[in-house]
């Protein structure tokens, strides 16, 4: 071999070994990018982005090491969503994970190629969210958290605590499509057993002032919290009220006992995102949500605090109080 030629493969293979870690560099997969759509504010959806981390791991994906999450929060202020929702899909997100019904909507409205994972208390396919549970088909699928049922399930249960109750109120929000649907299910479950059912609306924190003075002025003798996500989110304004006005409340989450309140029926909120977080873990990995059926919550807690109960004169029945999860002394 002459000199010229060794010459020439020396370039020729220097050059490939120069090229060689661009291509491998240009071929890395970028971190994947959750995006977390909330109608709630950041002090509530802290934890519950903890939970949906914890779900994640269980896939492999640790946040912050294999993949990046985004918040964008509605604040209580739904109007928000669909622009948020399509400030995600700008930014083009891998998935998005979309925290209650008009979430989910507004994410659904914004794209049809990102793969959508949602929290809901409604029918989803009523809703129109996907074309049924066990086959969603489309890009989006998630766990159902609740239906109207639920909501008579803690009318039930508020009755066996105040059994001399005949008038009791229901705080819905007006501007959340599914406490209407609600709201025919617990007037039904309070004819059944000869109650009076009071819808009282609120959608602002002055507004659930109002409502609570509102139902106070009809002697209403409990109260029934529908599972909003703002009324959620507002909870410890709504146990300082019902403590100051004593009245014996119904809450959808354990977190509104342990601060207070009497009762709380409902899925356990934690867990729930851990499932929803290891549904998107699968989705990044490569499935489909269109295969992947929607969920059910794996865990409900109900908790009652016998101390709120003791103030507000109330002897809580053996039956009740042995159906507990939980029990604040």
């Amino acid at each position: 071999m002459t000199a010229k030629m060794k010459r020439r493969e020396f370039i020729t293979l220097l050059g490939g070994a120069t090229a060689w870690p661009l291509s491998v560099t240009a071929q890395q997969p970028t971190m994947p990018v959750v995006g977390f759509l909330s109608s709630l504010s950041a002090s509530v959806t802290g934890k519950r982005v903890v939970s949906f981390g914890q779900g994640l791991t269980e896939t492999g994906y640790v946040v912050g090491r294999d993949v990046m999450v985004e918040q964008r929060l509605a604040d209580g202020q739904y109007d928000r969503l669909p622009a948020l929702a399509a400030d995600l899909v700008n930014r083009r997100v891998n998935l998005i994970a979309a925290l209650a019904p008009l979430a989910a909507f507004a994410a659904k409205a914004a794209t049809t190629t990102i793969p959508i994972v949602f929290i809901a208390a409604l029918d989803p396919v009523k809703a129109g969210l996907v074309a049924s549970l066990n086959r969603p088909g489309g890009n989006v699928t998630g766990l159902m958290t609740a239906t109207s049922v639920l909501e008579a399930k803690k009318f039930g249960l508020l009755c066996e605590m105040v059994p001399n109750a005949r008038l009791i109120a229901m705080l819905i929000n007006p501007n959340y499509p599914p406490n209407a649907a609600d709201a025919v299910e617990v007037q039904s479950a309070a004819q059944s057993i000869g109650r009076q059912l009071l819808l009282v609306r609120a959608d602002s924190a002055g507004t659930i002032d109002l409502a609570i003075d509102g139902l106070v002025a009809q002697r209403a003798e409990a109260l029934l919290v529908s599972g909003d996500p703002f009324l959620e989110s507002r909870y410890q304004q709504l146990v300082a009220l019902t403590t100051r006005h004593a009245i014996p409340a119904m809450f959808n989450f354990r977190e509104s006992v342990q601060r207070g309140g009497l009762m709380s029926y409902g899925a356990n909120i934690s867990n729930n995102y851990r499932q929803l977080g290891a549904y998107a873990g699968r989705i990044l990995k490569g499935e489909s949500p269109a295969d992947l059926p929607v969920m059910y919550p794996a865990l409900f807690d109900f908790a009652i605090n016998l101390v709120t109960a003791k103030a507000l004169g109330l002897t809580v029945p053996p039956m009740l109080l042995a159906r507990a999860d939980e029990v604040i002394e």
